[in-house]
């Protein structure tokens, strides 16, 4: 059982997140640039395209985390969009992106989702699982608003890139737990595609294929170098994990 004290840590802890994340990703013009960027622009594409491909049941689909810029056209889905995030400002942006075909909702995804269950039938979260505390509680919830064999399909930056993973052999650390670097000090629970797969299937999904956008190498003249190609042979070695999964028909959670 947890005391009290610790409940209440946790909860100020959340808090602190909750301004820290507002405050560095909330301001339109450098969210946009993000967006713009070829890297998170190849990993929207290929997330959207998983969702689009394999939500065939007329219920609405839910993104969560969607920003100012949602990832999914409401034209290629056959339900509703409804798009979710922390904060007002960045949902009516998205909304007005959409041609105001999707419903805005303001929520706080480190807490219970405001929906009955198996509301959806596909639930999209991009770079938002590797910012909350308790990236488990977050993804039961996802569960539990997904329709049975409801497709749940999410991105994370990789903390196993091929590049960190010779660094560390030298005793860097992978950029992912870097405290000095200016946005990435807010990921507080980095992944690897096997980290990603067993924190699923313990929150009673079925994982079914994991993506990335590409394999880079980054050059001392701070160019990249980077392959398509190499990252559809081996995701693992990529800068962004993009997972599809399905919620298990059963509904059983396991260890």
């Amino acid at each position: 059982m947890v005391e009290p004290r610790t409940r209440a840590l946790w909860r100020s802890a959340q808090a602190h997140g909750r301004r820290a994340n507002r405050r560095s990703y909330h301001d339109g013009e450098r969210v946009n640039g993000y967006v713009d960027d070829p890297y998170h622009r190849i990993r929207r594409t290929v997330a959207a395209r998983m969702v689009a491909d394999g939500v065939t049941r007329p219920l609405p689909v839910l993104e969560l985390g969607c920003g100012p810029c949602s990832m999914l056209d409401p034209a290629d889905l056959p339900g509703p969009l409804v798009v979710a995030d922390l904060a007002e400002a960045a949902l009516a942006d998205a909304r007005r992106a959409s041609g105001s075909a999707a419903l805005p909702v303001c929520l706080d995804a480190t807490r219970a989702l405001p929906f009955r269950d198996g509301s959806f039938a596909g639930l999209l979260t991009g770079e938002l699982i590797e910012h909350v505390y308790d990236p488990t509680a977050l993804l039961r919830e996802c569960h539990r608003v997904l329709a049975p064999e409801g497709l749940l399909v999410l991105t994370t930056p990789n903390l196993a890139t091929v590049q960190d993973r010779v660094a560390f052999l030298f005793g860097r650390a992978p950029r992912q737990v870097d405290p000095l670097h200016p946005y990435l000090w807010l990921h507080i629970r980095p992944f690897t595609a096997s980290l990603l797969r067993r924190v699923l299937r313990r929150a009673g999904f079925d994982p079914l294929t994991i993506r990335s956008n590409h394999v880079g190498w980054r050059l001392p003249s701070g160019r990249w170098v980077t392959s398509r190609l190499l990252a559809r042979v081996a995701p693992g070695l990529g800068g962004s994990l993009i997972c599809a999964a399905r919620r298990s028909p059963d509904d059983r959670h396991r260890a």
